[in-house]
């Protein structure tokens, strides 16, 4: 009597991961939050710095106006990306060295869900650090602003989104807050440079001039110095625009691929 084999239970496939969770992005931004508001400090240095740094620009140029004019609206924009680059690096490497990172990454918690995490909790701060820069700037300081202020206001809040995810992805290669912040003179420097705020792009040596088309912050500048002079909105200004978001979203992507549980 011969028996037919039983033919093997064809396996059920694992439900992948998704790459991205809302909920448990919105946990890690809420959690994020949370930490932040135990640190008046921290939320001092992102919120009153720019404020205070765009106002003394003011009185340095008391006796000529039409200098604050204009490096006052680039500098709106650079100040947010300073502060918002300097506090991500650290939050996220302090995170890391505590091991705070590893416990997160052992849970059903993507490299996704942690940096789009970090990337809408200081997002969210980034909003209020611009409204209160662009408002004390254009309304207490008297900066004279032909486009719409809310362009202006644009522009920063992008500026300071790419501050973030440049933090997030620097954070990867310091091994203490140290070398976080030595990163700086690395990164921020040489756009800070390079950006037309001192001398105009196009007056530059063609080396440095090809070497500030590719840095973003100089799209930042470009983008701040359309809403000085034009009412409408320019193609520029959209190029500009759309450059610096687009760097920021590319800059978060390489956070999350080069994103380590913990530092050697």
């Amino acid at each position: 009597m011969s028996t037919t084999p039983t033919p093997a239970p064809t396996p059920t496939p694992a439900t992948a991961t998704p790459l991205l969770s809302p909920a448990r992005t919105l946990a890690t931004a809420a959690r994020v939050l949370r930490q932040l508001s135990h640190d008046p400090r921290t939320i001092a240095l992102l919120l009153l710095i720019p404020v205070l740094m765009i106002t003394l620009l003011r009185y340095v140029f008391d006796g000529t106006p039409r200098t604050f004019d204009a490096i006052g609206a680039s500098l709106l924009g650079i100040f947010p990306l300073i502060t918002m680059f300097l506090v991500t690096s650290i939050a996220t490497l302090r995170e890391r060295t505590s091991g705070t990172l590893e416990r997160l990454l052992a849970m059903p918690l993507g490299k996704g869900d942690l940096i789009a995490g970090y990337a809408l909790a200081f997002g969210a701060v980034a909003i209020v650090q611009s409204l209160l820069a662009t408002a004390v700037s254009v309304w207490a300081l008297g900066l004279d602003v032909i486009g719409s202020p809310w362009l202006l206001l644009l522009v920063a809040l992008l500026d300071a989104l790419l501050g973030t995810a440049l933090g997030l992805f620097v954070s990867a290669f310091a091994a203490s807050e140290f070398q976080a912040v030595q990163f700086m003179p690395a990164v921020i420097f040489p756009q800070l440079l390079l950006c037309g705020l001192f001398v105009a792009r196009d007056r530059m040596a063609p080396a440095l001039e090809a070497i500030s088309n590719v840095l973003p912050m100089s799209y930042a500048v470009d983008g701040m110095n359309e809403v000085l002079g034009h009412t409408d909105i320019t193609g520029d200004f959209v190029r500009d625009v759309l450059i610096v978001a687009g760097c920021a979203l590319l800059v978060l992507a390489l956070g999350a691929a080069t994103l380590r549980r913990r530092t050697a």
